[in-house]
């Protein structure tokens, strides 16, 4: 692929802070309601302006800073529930169109705006996002999907917004693209070898996949 490239556009950014909610009998603390907002938004530390996380021990951080979902992912989901569904449904902060994020490969280096953000890994994900669809079961249904989106890193930080181009500035050789992290997570095990090393993909992913080898060795 040609750097520096428009490869999509940014569709809305949206943000939300931690709210408390009610789960099967217990409050449960989540942040996974965001709402597009308007005009132009730095990314900065671990973060969009104006967004939080709940627990930054499972969500967020310097690898997890902000999470994009794809339009064409919105349109099959449509589909699949039968309803219309807002942009930042999913608990993510930039809803984008043209990028098959599954496709994306890890340590790929995006500009939007004035920002350039890196592509680390998957979202794996928990029984907060059955809390924001209602549906316990929905988390499997997701993973099932195999649609999961993507987190990114903030390299250098700027601002942008809806209607942003998003430019590839880079993508390694490797190869080895989101879908293929995400599956070897969800029962192909014969794609771990390729994580133990990989170049971009986050310590603790490494050591998965290490640790995932160990135990079946």
């Amino acid at each position: 692929m040609i750097a520096d490239a428009e490869i999509g556009r940014v569709v809305s950014v949206n943000v939300g802070g931690p709210r408390e909610v009610r789960w099967h009998g217990r409050v449960v603390t989540t942040a996974i309601w965001k709402h597009p907002v308007a005009g132009r938004h730095r990314v900065v530390g671990v973060n969009v302006e104006g967004d939080d996380q709940a627990d930054r021990r499972v969500h967020g951080g310097p690898t997890k800073s902000l999470y994009a979902y794809a339009s064409d992912d919105y349109r099959w989901w449509e589909r699949v529930l039968d309803q219309a569904l807002e942009a930042g449904t999913f608990g993510e902060n930039l809803t984008i169109d043209g990028i098959d994020l599954a496709a994306a490969v890890v340590g790929e280096r995006w500009r939007i705006g004035t920002a350039t953000l890196r592509i680390t890994e998957p979202r794996i994900p928990c029984f907060k996002l059955g809390i924001r669809m209602g549906d316990a079961a929905f988390v499997d249904r997701f993973a099932d999907a195999a649609r999961p989106g993507t987190y990114l890193a903030i390299e250098t930080e700027g601002d942008l917004g809806a209607g942003d181009a998003i430019e590839l500035l880079h993508q390694p050789e490797h190869g080895v693209t989101i879908g293929t992290v995400e599956r070897a997570y969800h029962g192909q095990a014969e794609l771990i070898p390729r994580l133990t090393e990989l170049d971009g993909l986050s310590e603790s992913w490494r050591h998965w996949a290490q640790r995932s080898l160990s135990r079946s060795g």
